[in-house]
């Protein structure tokens, strides 16, 4: 296939698949400057996916099922900074516990909501893309490109952002100047955890139009993996989502169009493989070189 026919073919389809692996990799950038880890992004990605169609369902707008996914989002957020940040539980064992969580609920509740494991979201529920010269962009594409700055300028440009890496870096000493040290990670944590649900209502709503417990494919995971290629910078979490998107829709791309699986061809487990390689080969050069705060995933008690 000539390489500019790809470029053109496969670049459409990473924006899009780009947006869940990027909002989720943006928010728990924001989510770890405060000094919490969320592992449990895969879970929140299918909760939130599950509850955008159902409210899109309920309400016959995908708007009402966007709204519905960022809420749900929100709703696990608040789940595990209670368990992390009140209770002082491990947090990674409450990311696990997400995950799971996610496989379950979304199982059950797509059988008895709809009779089967799978559910397809009809037309009208898609988001609608925006006209363009070259056909149309997701509005959740111009979103997740903005979330970056503004999550950076958040960060880096506001009183709120100096708070959250104080708690992150040193929560004793923030605690000592007046910082609520707990109320910041909570409001850290629920961010994230709303752009993640953002991330899964666009999963199911713009780019899968399906729904299932297995939906993310592993993309949480790798929404994980941007945030340590991007050393907690928004703007490389952002480039890392586009990055690992690309791979995904370029393996789609040569699955569909080489023959992938026929006789004779490379079988199609093997293409699907790229998005992953690739995760693993930047993730192992960026590891060593990314610097976290110093008091992450360690639950702050008070003396």
């Amino acid at each position: 296939m000539d390489f500019a026919i790809l470029l053109v073919t496969v670049l459409p389809v990473a924006l899009r698949v780009m947006v869940p692996i990027a909002l989720a990799a943006i928010g728990e950038v924001f989510a770890e400057r405060a000094g919490v880890v969320n592992i449990g992004l895969e879970g929140i990605l299918v909760i939130s996916a599950f509850f955008a169609v159902v409210g899109a369902d309920a309400f016959g707008s995908p708007w009402a099922g966007l709204v519905a996914g960022v809420l749900a989002g929100l709703g696990v957020g608040l789940l595990h900074a209670l368990l992390s940040i009140y209770l002082k539980g491990d947090q990674i064992i409450s990311g696990v516990g997400i995950n799971l969580l996610g496989l379950g609920l979304v199982g059950f509740g797509a059988v008895v909501l709809w009779g089967s494991r799978s559910f397809q979201v009809p037309n009208a529920l898609w988001v609608p893309g925006i006209p363009v010269p070259w056909g149309s962009v997701s509005p959740l594409v111009i979103v997740t490109v903005l979330a970056a700055p503004f999550t950076w300028w958040l960060l880096h440009k506001t009183a709120f952002g100096l708070r959250v890496k104080a708690v992150g870096e040193n929560p004793e000493a923030a605690d000592v100047v007046g910082v609520p040290v707990e109320r910041v990670r909570l409001l850290a944590v629920l961010y994230g955890a709303a752009l993640a649900g953002l991330g899964g209502a666009a999963l199911s709503l713009d780019w899968t139009h399906t729904i299932l417990n297995t939906l993310p494919a592993g993309r949480g995971f790798i929404a994980l993996a941007a945030v340590v290629f991007s050393k907690l910078n928004p703007l490389l979490a952002l480039f890392g989502g586009f990055l690992f998107g690309y791979f995904d829709a370029l393996a789609i791309q040569l699955a569909s169009a080489g023959g992938a699986g026929e006789e004779g061809q490379i079988p199609y487990q093997f293409v699907r493989m790229i998005p992953y390689l690739a995760t693993l080969i930047v993730v192992a050069g960026a590891i060593g070189r990314a610097r976290f705060p110093q008091a992450i995933a360690q639950p702050y008690r008070r003396e």
